[in-house]
């Protein structure tokens, strides 16, 4: 299981995180100032740390300093926007910044780039009884093989990864076909409808009107 850090002193978005990355299937500790964050940085082992630069405490350059010699990674998530911030953060060793407000589905996405950096992401990903390996491309339903086309397969991984929360269509597309979109809103909606048969989800894919789909 992936263990993710969060340090952030605000408590709404330090919850919204932890729920998102909760649901995403990751195991996420919350720290809400520096002094905290070392502390527990001494005593457990963490595969990531979402880290705000503006702390009570130790501030989270400070705090990087320390997280630093221990090599794991570090992604800041701050409001503070200015372009010699974002280049300091990067200089110092961060491996991304990501500046307030943001997209939780951009923040899943670093997270998911920043854990295959560092050949820790997740393999098994589990949504009722169907079990995806993101290594092998194997899904089972129920212990049984269930044959996806790649495209079927990468769309039912964001879905699972993206739990209750809505995927625009545009985004779906950018996500799974990238270049290779031709406009036909058609194509996702086939490749929807065959998940749904081959998985059973026919009750939890639900389609967003006008915007695209979520799994609840």
């Amino acid at each position: 299981m992936i263990k993710i850090l969060i340090v952030e002193d605000e408590l709404p978005i330090s919850k919204l995180i932890e729920m998102n990355l909760t649901d995403a299937g990751y195991t996420c500790t919350c720290a809400y100032d520096g002094v905290t964050a070392a502390d527990l940085i001494e005593k457990h082992t963490y595969d990531l740390i979402l880290l705000d630069i503006m702390l009570p405490g130790l501030n989270g350059y400070e705090l990087f300093e320390y997280i630093k010699p221990m090599n794991i990674p570090v992604i800041f998530i701050t409001a503070k926007a200015a372009l010699n911030d974002r280049v300091r953060g990067l200089h110092l060793g961060a491996e991304d910044y990501i500046v307030k407000p943001f997209e939780v589905l951009e923040l899943l996405a670093r997270v998911e780039v920043v854990l295959r950096r560092y050949n820790k992401s997740q393999r098994m990903l589990v949504y009722g009884d169907v079990t995806i390996d993101t290594f092998s491309m194997v899904v089972t339903k129920g212990g049984q093989k269930v044959n996806l086309t790649p495209k079927e397969f990468d769309l039912a991984t964001l879905f699972v990864r993206n739990k209750n929360i809505t995927l625009s269509r545009d985004r779906l597309f950018e996500l799974v076909w990238g270049s290779d979109y031709d406009g036909d809103t058609r194509t996702l909606d086939l490749h929807v409808l065959r998940i749904r048969k081959k998985l059973g989800w026919e009750n939890c894919l639900k389609t967003i009107h006008r915007i695209g789909y979520r799994l609840e």
